[in-house]
């Protein structure tokens, strides 16, 4: 009964057409006070969200595995968010992004531009090159295996003019975060995905957080927990277990931006061990001291190495969260925050997207369902 008025709010969003179907989970540290399911995964199936339902988190990748994989790198002496992309990455050397830190490119102030389509390129490169296999096939020659999307997208960050100087302005930025995946790889000598799963999640006991690559079968998951995203005008299709980031799903499915995909539960263990090193509690896998050099604002700042925080006006969080709340939120219509002080976890899972990316009533949900669960927890 204490809890019918977030449950109530929840069915208003699947009936006012916010989100065709999400999970809510609320908790205090590892205590889980509210985890429920509402609407439905596919709005052409009807089949209905189940509480481990499992959704493509889009941008939540940038904390829950990029930012967890450079915290590892980082206490292993790997790297420091003092280190210089110029000595990581040959290409960028004698480049004007050979100045820019790790630092920068966790908290966005990298001075590279927000976004670029560079999905565009990429797909009509994967054209023309599958038209020539099919004429070397005709012609009986040996087929050309030069098509690699990464690359091809790692060339195009290369080749991006920088939007303004590194450090001087915070900017959100896709870019530097695909310039992170790329400095995980050459230090750990492992693809990103295997990177976390291997140092991060598996510790943990989490095994519903997991990129899926494009390249091959999708992970062996029941059918019914799949959550439907966009139905994509350019790939002809409604998306289901598969990334709907359009740059993520051009480079093969797994980048540092978007690609990683889970359920709330898988989320809730991470962000326990998030909230725990912030604290500087017990913690299995984060180093407190060098987590601590992640979260630690820089003034004018809202973006943290990883994280968002609540900014003063209009949160999504809402009004109630403190200040030294951790989160992050998105584009399919997912987020969760980590409030230190009352060690409350909120995580919101939508697909908000399906089937159109049109629709933007979360924007105006988020905060409401986010003050009325504060207020219900006390």
């Amino acid at each position: 009964m204490k809890y019918r008025a977030i449950s109530r709010m929840m069915e208003t969003g699947v009936r006012e057409l916010v989100f065709p179907g999400a999970v809510l989970l609320c908790a205090r540290g590892r205590k889980i006070l509210y985890h429920d399911a509402f609407g439905v995964a596919d709005l052409g199936k009807q089949a209905p969200v189940k509480k481990n339902s499992i959704f493509d988190l889009a941008s939540l990748t940038k904390p829950l595995a990029t930012a967890m994989a450079m915290a590892e790198l980082v206490a292993a002496g790997r790297v420091s968010l003092d280190t210089l992309l110029g000595d990581v990455i040959p290409g960028v050397r004698d480049t004007p992004k050979a100045e820019i830190t790790i630092s920068m490119l966790l908290r966005h102030t990298s001075g590279l531009p927000a976004h670029r389509e560079f999905f565009l390129p990429i797909a009509k490169e994967k054209r023309i090159t599958k038209k020539q296999r099919k004429k070397n096939q005709a012609n009986e020659k040996v087929p050309e295996e030069n098509y690699n999307p990464r690359q091809l997208l790692r060339n195009l960050i290369l080749a991006e003019p920088l939007a303004a100087k590194p450090g001087d302005q915070q900017v959100y930025s896709d870019l530097g975060y695909m310039f992170l995946s790329w400095v995980i790889e050459i230090l750990s000598k492992q693809r990103i995905d295997k990177f976390v799963q291997e140092k991060i999640y598996s510790p943990l006991g989490i095994q519903d957080l997991f990129f899926i690559d494009l390249g091959k079968d999708r992970p062996p998951i029941a059918k019914e927990r799949w959550v439907s995203t966009q139905t994509c005008p350019w790939r002809g299709k409604t998306l289901i277990g598969e990334v709907e980031d359009d740059n993520a799903w051009a480079a093969g499915g797994i980048e540092g931006h978007a690609g990683l995909f889970g359920d709330a539960l898988s989320i809730h263990v991470l962000c326990c061990e998030i909230l725990n090193a912030v604290k500087k509690k017990n913690t299995i896998v984060l180093d407190p001291i060098v987590f601590d050099s992640f979260v630690r604002k820089k003034k004018g700042q809202n973006l943290v190495a990883g994280f968002d925080t609540p900014s003063k006006f209009h949160a999504s969080a809402g009004r109630f969260f403190s200040s030294r709340t951790l989160g992050h939120l998105g584009f399919t219509g997912t987020s969760f925050w980590i409030d230190p002080d009352s060690e409350i976890i909120a995580i919101l899972l939508t697909n908000r997207v399906h089937p159109s990316r049109a629709n933007q009533k979360i924007k105006k949900f988020r905060p409401q369902i986010h003050e009325l669960m504060s207020r219900a927890l006390g």
